[in-house]
């Protein structure tokens, strides 16, 4: 194909796309025939029968009657746990506590009976000379 046809078909092509101008343009009225298609929609909808919507009231009401009771269940809950961790929390430290504290005594035993091993040592020593 000679440059000149390829180059002329490139120009059709280029020539015949949208601008960005027109595509916003486009889109624009897009959305207002949607809108305005719905707005309609929405004004031709019937009144509500009273008897649905009081079965809607109710049922709306005895959802958010459950979900009140499902929170305040869960904050029970959150409030127990958090009351059971602490004390576990407690638990532990009274534990590392005490073994602190037997470690502690565990060392001063050792420390006074390994100065019983070297008086004994010394002692030993002494005797033989």
């Amino acid at each position: 194909m000679p440059d000149r046809l390829r180059h002329s078909a490139l120009k059709d092509r280029v020539r015949h796309q949208p601008s960005l101008n027109d595509r916003i343009a486009a889109a624009a009225a897009a959305k207002r025939a949607t809108l305005d298609r719905f707005r309609t929609a929405a004004a031709s909808v019937s009144p509500v029968d009273p008897v649905i919507a009081a079965s809607q009231a109710a049922a709306s009401a005895a959802r958010e009657a459950a979900k009140a009771a499902s929170k305040r269940e869960r904050i029970e809950r959150l409030k127990v746990d958090k009351a059971a961790r602490a004390a576990e929390q407690k638990a532990q430290a009274a534990a590392a506590e005490a073994e602190a504290l037997g470690a502690t005594q565990r060392a001063k035993t050792l420390a006074s009976e390994q100065k019983a091993a070297r008086d004994l040592r010394y002692a030993a020593r002494k005797a033989r000379k």
